[in-house]
């Protein structure tokens, strides 16, 4: 083989094996190591009179259609009410969010709420509502997140253990349609809920709580920067370089409607993109040394992940390159298979749009879709990441149906 040859193969069966690592070696691997591991059992039982005070956080914009029954899900909970505050920030909302709250207010004294008159983004709004907090334990969620009678508790019971710092919920997502790719999203969110839990077992590193309903010691909670996009990967990971435990608790149920519309999610995931990279940056020095149980799940779960869409792109053109010099039967084939998959995402589409939905082609789609944010979420990472303020994700807007 020629010089070119050679290093076009090294490229080719490198960024083979990387990503075959993230999205297959790695989950497999995990789940061996987690086999016969037990969660920790050094918890606070459910009427424990040392369970502690909860300060709840939830940063709110425009959330009229779900913020009653967030509310109400909030306090339907076996946690003591006495021990238990919910601290809302309505970021400058311009629909009926505010009288909600105001009336909701009335009705339930743990509910405080402010409402500033400028956008100012969620981490800001949230880092905001972290220094009013006073209980030793913070609960962070979102407003189109409903929590289960016992959430609280499954979540703060694990605080009882001085080491742990994090514990992230397990949120379901009970909906979903043919016609849009939320069946795709929840089989995604199902797959990532287990490789959290199993990581919380090996090394105590979950990587990053979902940012909808996850609990966090006030004294390792480290509120992120107001230009960070993604501050719940943030939270997670300051826990972690100040030396906690994260762990991802299975029965913390909360449930959160997934999205179904294509662009939305596109338009979500290529914001986190872009906030990935933030901490990416932020949080390089945990990567190393890389067989470090914290490192080895960072750069597997999340870095080579994220990386996913350049490694895509360099084996494409290592693959052609490689046909064009006259490779063997294995180089053609793979480059068959790689010009397979935007044709498959084209049929997709095509069949769509005559109302036919089949499932395994809508993975391809989510698949597709999922690096090509990444991609664009990289890019502007590059140029500048965009402003923290945002907008709610257009979903199914409503408390799932099929939850207690």
């Amino acid at each position: 083989m020629t010089p070119l040859a050679v290093a076009l193969a090294v490229v080719f069966w490198l960024s083979l094996l990387l990503v075959a690592h993230t999205y297959v070696l790695f989950p497999w691997l995990l789940g061996r190591w987690a086999r016969g591991r037990r969660q920790n059992a050094d918890v606070w039982a459910p009427d424990a009179d040392e369970l502690p005070a909860v300060d709840i956080l939830l940063a709110a914009h425009n959330e009229e259609a779900v913020i009653e029954e967030k509310i109400r899900s909030t306090f339907a909970t076996t946690y003591p009410l006495d021990r238990l505050r919910l601290l809302v920030g309505s970021d400058a909302s311009t629909d009926a969010t505010n009288a909600l709250l105001e009336r909701l207010a009335r009705r339930h004294p743990q509910l405080h709420v402010t409402a500033p008159a400028q956008r100012q983004g969620k981490p800001a709004v949230v880092g905001a509502l972290a220094r009013q907090a006073t209980a030793p334990v913070l609960v962070l969620t979102d407003a189109n997140v409903f929590f289960a009678p016992d959430t609280l508790y499954q979540l703060v019971k694990h605080f009882r253990q001085p080491a742990i710092g994090v514990v992230g919920g397990h949120i379901l997502n009970p909906e979903h349609r043919a016609a849009g790719i939320s069946g795709q999203e929840k089989a995604y969110l199902a797959r990532e809920n287990v490789i959290k839990y199993q990581e919380g077992l090996v090394w105590g590193a979950a990587m990053g709580a979902f940012g909808g309903c996850f609990a966090v010691r006030r004294a390792a909670y480290h509120a992120a920067p107001a230009a960070f996009l993604v501050d719940d990967f943030y939270v997670s990971l300051a826990a972690l370089r100040a030396g906690y435990r994260a762990v991802h608790e299975l029965e913390a149920v909360c449930y959160e409607d997934v999205s179904d519309h294509l662009p939305e999610e596109f338009r979500r995931k290529a914001r986190i993109a872009a906030g990935n990279f933030q901490n990416l940056k932020e949080f390089r020095a945990l990567l190393w040394p890389p067989w470090r149980g914290v490192a080895f799940a960072f750069w597997s779960h999340k870095v080579l992940r994220w990386l996913t869409p350049g490694l895509l792109l360099g084996l494409l053109a290592a693959t052609a390159g490689l046909v064009a010099l006259g490779a063997g039967w294995v180089y053609r084939a793979a480059l068959a298979g790689q010009l397979a998959g935007p044709a498959l995402l084209l049929l997709d589409a095509a069949l769509r749009r005559r109302g036919r939905h089949w499932r395994g082609l809508r993975f391809v789609t989510h698949f597709y879709s999922m690096n090509a944010a990444l991609l664009l979420g990289a890019g502007r990472y590059l140029r500048g990441a965009p402003s923290a303020v945002w907008r709610p994700t257009q979903r199914f807007q409503r408390a799932p149906s099929g939850r207690p």
